[in-house]
This record gives structure tokens, C-alpha cells and sequence, in this order.
């Protein structure tokens, strides 16, 4: 291990962008397929790994909602997040923000409270092996209506004081967050937290959006916002939180390349990004992973990298004393 991956890995962090669902590897797949009962496309873990050549954000989602369909039980769910977890703290996050796509499950008849038991078993569990906290993110499928959005807020009814956000992610274009306004108040309403996916694919008209129509507390991704000046200085103004994805960013062609990747212009321009895995198990890493990319990449400096965890805390749905105490650890730390 080198000086730079101890550094990183020692790195008190914050995960903010993680969809669990796309924490599954293909070898817990394989497992999950065997122990379920259930036929999958391919014939080896190799094989599943060679399907992951994608080349855009759509080409992805088929074969993420491909995947998810072998998680059937409270058991797989947990499991799913215990994988994620185990490698989360060997990564030295301490906190992490769980979006999960319940449409995804429940429309193949899987129950809401499957979902959210196993997950929320994983989540204490995590807490006493590895002492990370955890919070769970909702999040509603902008393919989908908005109709079946609010369906699926008031599902999760019985679970909101578990619940602390809600989310947009999926297929970006052609489905702007003006669509999701309204189910967006309902779910302020409710007391949730409030992220989107905006300006990844899509135009920072959706970045508008999302701040002016859903109100977002923090912005996923957001990448396309620097297209835009005034854009950029607001963001910066509001204090909003952008969890970027590096790795991500790469294998959906956001950059042609990490060295063309802005997370260090971000910071120079005042914005608060964060690094994040969103989907690790297609993209090619974990939180680690991502840091480790874009730092050498781009050549970031340890105060760069540092400025990362603690905007991450920063950015965090936790309460401000967890806040603080968080960063003083990380002062601590250094």
C-alpha cells in the first residue's frame, strides 16, 4: 500500500452517494441466484464483469435492474449491505448515506418492508461491528410517474422515522425534476431531507430545477453546473453540496478521462464537492477507490483531499453536533 492509499484510507469520510443496489457484485449475485432460486443471464462471474463494458447511463440501468432481481428476501438485502459495509470501513467511512430504489423491488412484487428490514438490520449491525453510522435515502425512479411516486412515499409511511431523505436518480434526460415537485413538497412536508440527480447527463436547467422546484438540501452529482457561471456562483453562495462520482463519471462518459475531471476546479471554485462510489460494484471501486482516481489523476494535494472528507461531513443529513464532533475527529486526526 502506498503512502497516498494509507492517507486515504485513514481518511475519516463520509459517504453521501451510494445507491446499495449497486453495491452487488457479481459473486454475491451468483450466491443470491443459487440460494433464490433464480435464473440469470450470464454463465460465470466473468461473464457478468464483461457485461459491465456500458458506455452510457441507460446501458448501465439495464443491467443494474437486471441484477437487482435476484435480491428476494429481508436475508439478501441485508447481506447486500453488510458487503457494502464491510468494505466502507476498510475504506474509513464512518458515515453513510444509503439510497435505496424500493420501485425497483416492488414493482416485481417484492414488499417495501422486505427491503427496508434487511437494510435497516445491516445498518445496526454496521454500527456495532464497525461503529459507522448509517441514514437511508429513498429514492424515487424518474422514469417512473409521478403518480408512482407518491405510491411509493406513502408505502414507506410506517418507516419515516427511519427514513431520512428522499432522492431522484435513474434515467436523467427526458425526465427533469419539474416533474417531481409536488411529491418533493409532500415528502418536506413529512420532515425528509431533500437530494436529486441533476446535471449529469442532463442540462444545468435541471440543476435549476431542482434547486427552485424541489428545494433539494444537496445536489447529486452536478457536474454540468460549471457549463454555467452564474449557475456555479449561486451554488457556491448557498453553501450546496455536489456528490461526485469520479469513477462513475468516467465509465458513463460525464469525462473522457479522470484527468479531464473537475473535482479540483470545483474546489477552487468555492463549491462543495464531495467523492463519492455511487455504483461501485459497475464502476470500478469504492469510496477508497475513487479518492485514490481522482488524486492521482489530478494531481490533489492531502489538504484537497482532506477538504473532501470534511465537505462530506459537512454535506451529511446528520445532525450539526454529530457534525462537529465529526470534524473535530478529523482535525484530530490530522
Amino acid at each position: 500500500m502506498t503512502d497516498l492509499d494509507s492517507f486515504i484510507r485513514a481518511l475519516p469520510k463520509a459517504e453521501l452517494h451510494l445507491h446499495i443496489e449497486g453495491s452487488l457484485e457479481p459473486e454475491l449475485m451468483f450466491a443470491l441466484a443459487e440460494r433464490n432460486g433464480v435464473a440469470i443471464p450470464y454463465a460465470s462471474v466473468e461473464d457478468v464483469r464483461a457485461a459491465y463494458a456500458f458506455g452510457n447511463l441507460q446501458d448501465f440501468l439495464d443491467i443494474y435492474y437486471a441484477g437487482a432481481d435476484v435480491l428476494r428476501t429481508s436475508r439478501d438485502f441485508h447481506d447486500l449491505a453488510a458487503a457494502y459495509f464491510d468494505r466502507a470501513a476498510a475504506d474509513g467511512v464512518v458515515h453513510a448515506e444509503l439510497m435505496f430504489d424500493p420501485q425497483t423491488h416492488t414493482d416485481r412484487g417484492i414488499p417495501f418492508a422486505t427491503v427496508v428490514e434487511g437494510l435497516l438490520s445491516a445498518m445496526a449491525d454496521a454500527q456495532a461491528r464497525h461503529g459507522i453510522s448509517s441514514a437511508l435515502i429513498l429514492s424515487f425512479l424518474r422514469h417512473l410517474s409521478e403518480e408512482a411516486a407518491f405510491a411509493t412515499l406513502a408505502t414507506a409511511d410506517p418507516w419515516l422515522d427511519r427514513i431520512a431523505a428522499v432522492g431522484l436518480d435513474s434515467s436523467e434526460n427526458g425526465h427533469p425534476p419539474e416533474k417531481f415537485a409536488r411529491v418533493f413538497a409532500a415528502a418536506a412536508a413529512k420532515g425528509l431531507r431533500l437530494t436529486a440527480h441533476a446535471g449529469e447527463e442532463g442540462p444545468p436547467a435541471y440543476v435549476y430545477q431542482a434547486l427552485d422546484l424541489l428545494h433539494v438540501d444537496r445536489i447529486d452529482h452536478g457536474n454540468r453546473a460549471l457549463e454555467d457561471d452564474a449557475l456555479v456562483d449561486r451554488l457556491v453562495r448557498e453553501g450546496m453540496t455536489l456528490t461526485v462520482c469520479p469513477l462513475s463519471n468516467l465509465k458513463l462518459c460525464v469525462v473522457p478521462d479522470l484527468a479531464d475531471h473537475p473535482i479540483d476546479r470545483m474546489l477552487d471554485l468555492g463549491l462543495r464537492a464531495t467523492i463519492n462510489s455511487d455504483d461501485p460494484a459497475y464502476f470500478g471501486g469504492y469510496i477508497a477507490d475513487n479518492y485514490r482516481a481522482a488524486a492521482t489523476a489530478r494531481g490533489l494535494t492531502r489538504a484537497q483531499l482532506v477538504q473532501l472528507a470534511r465537505n462530506s461531513f459537512i454535506g451529511s443529513f446528520l445532525p450539526a453536533d454529530a457534525i462537529a464532533a465529526h470534524l473535530e475527529r478529523l482535525d484530530a486526526h490530522l
